[in-house]
């Protein structure tokens, strides 16, 4: 028997927070259009990773409004954030080991506005071909970190 692994499926990279409310129940409020490029859906959960300060929290995911560029941390993950943060935002499933081998993995970039600039894919290579030139993503720099707000 096969054991599972957790498998980052999709994420929203470095996505600018625009809104942190405490008095809402909880979860992380995401732009339809940035969800469904990520391949995330809602009620799922995600980690989220605040880039400007290193906190990291899980949470699960709410629709917010289309083509609005919102992300906004409620609850009491609101205390880890603050407006302007930039943030990952990753979704993961279990897959059966002999399945990760190919498996696709989506990155949304986007730029200081929370607008799409390109989505790229990333096939998971097997344990047999790590080391390969074609699979080295060292040092891979984010082309839009120089957009300002």
């Amino acid at each position: 028997m096969q054991g599972l692994r957790s498998f980052m499926y999709g994420k929203i990279h470095r996505v600018r927070v625009t809104e942190c409310n405490l008095d809402y129940i909880g979860s992380i409020t995401i732009d339809p259009v940035l969800l469904s490029a990520a391949g995330i859906y809602p009620n799922t959960l995600v980690d989220v990773v605040n880039v400007t300060n290193g906190n990291r929290i899980q949470t699960y995911v709410i629709e917010g409004r289309p083509g609005s560029g919102d992300i906004c941390v409620n609850g009491a993950a609101a205390h880890q954030f603050q407006a302007e943060d930039l943030a990952i935002i990753m979704g993961y499933e279990f897959v059966r080991e002999a399945e990760l081998t190919g498996r696709i993995s989506r990155a949304v970039m986007v730029d200081a506005h929370n607008v799409i600039q390109e989505v790229r894919t990333f096939e998971t290579p097997s344990l047999q071909s790590l080391g390969q030139p074609q699979n080295n993503r060292y040092a891979d720099p984010y082309p839009y970190s120089d957009n300002e707000a």
